[in-house]
Order: structure tokens, then sequence, then C-alpha cells
């Protein structure tokens, strides 16, 4: 079970929205399956988060920023940020969040990308009105405004999440074929046997085997 005391990683977002089971197996649980879309997806990260800096013209740009929001008890890294110079010297902040594949139907990886404005604002005390996801398929940044909705929904779920980590309850299943079977933890979740701490499956089923095995 996590440390109460500790932020809530604004990763964790784009799986609490998903599935609230599916957060608590990663962040309360600490179960976690690769399967080839989350392998993409860690390379792509690795590659967008080498620290460093970089001015082109009126944006500079800051890669593998550290952010944080307190209110919000948020807390992550940024994959790029640029902040661009405005008529008055100062400077708006704009996130980009790189993902693999293509753009999503849900809106995980927006309210990932709203959390990081979030903690922006906080940080600089300006206003972030939009960011930018770049997905590896289309090659593309398609761009996120951030409106009273997306932020709405972006608050609710970390309060959500938070709630379910401060409990250290991991949710019941709540069963849906597409989603489900695209769960890199579908194996250790059994999202069927409602209800049910997929730890405890998993130790049930080390403790069967074992039972099989002959004595030496």
């Amino acid at each position: 079970m996590p440390d109460l005391d500790d932020p809530i990683p604004i990763s964790a977002l784009q799986h609490a929205i998903f599935c609230l089971r599916q957060a608590a197996l990663i962040h309360v649980e600490r179960l976690w399956e690769d399967n080839r879309f989350t392998a993409e997806g860690s390379v792509l990260h690795e590659a967008a988060h080498d620290p460093g800096k970089r001015t082109r013209g009126l944006i500079r740009r800051v890669t593998a920023l550290p952010l944080t929001c307190r209110r919000l008890n948020l807390a992550g890294v940024a994959d790029l940020v640029e902040f661009r110079l405005l008529d008055d010297r100062r400077e708006t902040p704009f996130p980009v969040e790189y993902k693999r594949g293509k753009p999503k139907q849900h809106r995980a990886d927006e309210v990932q990308l709203c959390a990081q404005a979030l903690c922006l604002e906080e940080m600089t005390g300006e206003p972030v009105p939009e960011g930018a996801l770049f997905y590896a398929e289309t090659k593309r940044r398609l761009s996120v405004p951030f409106d009273t909705e997306l932020r709405q929904l972006t608050e609710e779920v970390t309060l959500a999440f938070g709630a379910v980590l401060a409990q250290g309850i991991t949710p019941p299943a709540d069963y849906r074929a597409n989603r489900c079977r695209a769960c890199s933890l579908i194996e250790v979740c059994r999202p069927q046997a409602i209800g049910r701490s997929a730890r405890g499956f998993r130790d049930r089923a080390i403790t069967a085997a074992l039972e099989k095995v002959e004595p030496a």
C-alpha cells in the first residue's frame, strides 16, 4: 500500500479514468504486466524524458520537467513544456505529451495532459489555456484546449483516485469486453471474478500450485 503522504502520480490518472480498478492494481497492489502497447509507450517516453532546454525564436523548450500541484496533491514529469514568450515578456506554458498509437475515443490522454496544465498554472502563476498530444503513429500534434469541462473531469478523476489510494482498497471489477481485452492486467485482474482482490487471487493460485509439488 502506498504512503498516504505520497503525491498522486500524474501518469496514474490515465489509468484511473480508463479503469479505477486498473489504477489500483498498479498503484495500491503494485501489480503490473507489460503488453506490446505498454512496451512501445515506455520506449517512446524514455526517448522524451532526457532532461534538456532549448530556445527557438520566441519559444523556450524544456524536456523532462518535474511538475507538482499542492492543491490536488499531484506530481509527475512533463515530456515537453514550451514556454511561449508574450508581448509583455511573460511566458505562457504549453505542455506536450508524447503518446504511442493514435488519438483515442476516451479522454484518458487529455486528462493526463490537463493535470500537467494544472500543475504548471500553480507553479508559474500563469494561465495555461491549451496544450498538445503528439501521437507516434500519426506523427502529428493534436491540440487540446483546457476548457471548464476537461478541468472539472480531471479534478474529479484526481479526487476519486486519491480516495482509492487513501483507503488502500482495490475497487471491484466492472467487466466491459472491449476495454478489458485491451488491458495488460487482464490475467491478474480476472475482471469476471467480481469483487476479488487480484493479489489475493494470485496468492491463492501460487499456494495451490505449490501444494501440488511433491516434496524433494
